[in-house]
């Protein structure tokens, strides 16, 4: 069985699992309101990289939290990983499985959908480069 910060889960459920034991384990810990406030606001994904058989879970704070705020994310979500050595963030079986844990302020163009940033899915933004490449004064042989 899966278990993410000590409580079982489907894959499915990772992100939101980690979500809502990292309020809940937060909430026990004295002071960690504004954490909890926070953590709320905050957007979580989980991908797995099959390969180097490794869990992530990525955070999206809100756009309007300070850098000092994501730093202290950053920081309870390091105290509450540690604050049970017998709690793993991801386990199976009751074994431990590699995980990281990002705490991102950037944002990701979105390249296909309906939202999607101009110029990434048809090619524009990489136009300059290519005629830079290209252009007067450039020796290139390829264009040749």
């Amino acid at each position: 069985m899966w278990k993410i910060l000590g409580k079982e889960a489907m894959y499915v459920e990772f992100a939101d699992v980690f979500k809502q034991r990292m309020i809940e384990l937060a909430s026990a810990m004295e002071g960690k309101e504004k954490f909890v406030d926070l953590m709320g606001k905050s957007e979580v994904m989980h991908i797995f990289n099959g390969s180097t058989e490794t869990h992530g879970f990525n955070i999206r704070p809100g756009d309007d939290i300070s850098n000092e705020d994501i730093q202290y994310m950053a920081d309870v979500i390091l105290e509450v990983a540690k604050s049970d050595p017998d709690m793993f963030v991801v386990s199976l079986d009751d074994q431990h499985q590699n995980c990281v844990i990002n705490v991102r302020a950037d944002v990701e163009p979105e390249l296909i959908g309906s939202e999607r940033t101009e110029g990434y899915a048809s090619g524009k933004i990489f136009q300059p480069i290519l005629e830079s490449l290209a252009g007067p004064g450039r020796m290139n042989d390829s264009f040749m």
